[in-house]
């Protein structure tokens, strides 16, 4: 059995973090910049280095992406699926806020709920119910 873990390369780790935090009701639960490393470089010191946060009985990892700009092409979507209608509308307004609703959360054809959405770091959430 296998597990995947998305892991987020963002310009602002704790930021991002934070952010999910709120959104999403979670919690950071490890965080290591590069001054935990040996021979870190100065300027790199308070980089995330690795962040691990648990939400919805999800774990995610992130870390700074450096001076490269994060590019998230446009060729993967980060989906949750949720029991109830209500909850899955809390989740879209959380994470929308400050982003951008792509498709607004609504019934769709197939009789699920469903809304995409581009929250304010760049990542792509597809937020659907149970059928």
């Amino acid at each position: 059995m296998a597990k995947l873990t998305p892991y987020i390369y963002s310009s602002s780790a704790r930021a991002q973090a934070d952010f999910y935090v709120k959104a999403l009701g979670g919690e950071i639960v490890s965080l290591r910049t590069f001054a935990d490393m040996p021979g870190a470089d100065e300027a790199d010191r308070n980089r995330v280095m690795h962040l691990e946060l648990h939400a919805l009985g999800l774990r995610f990892f992130m870390a700074d992406s450096g001076t490269d700009a994060v590019n998230r092409g446009q060729g993967m979507d980060l989906s949750l699926e949720f029991a109830s209608e209500a909850e899955g509308r809390r989740i879209f307004a959380a994470l929308s806020e400050g982003g951008r609703v792509i498709m607004p959360f609504e019934r769709m054809f197939w009789g699920t709920m469903f809304g995409r959405l581009e929250d304010p770091f760049g990542i792509v959430w597809q937020i659907t119910t149970e059928t």
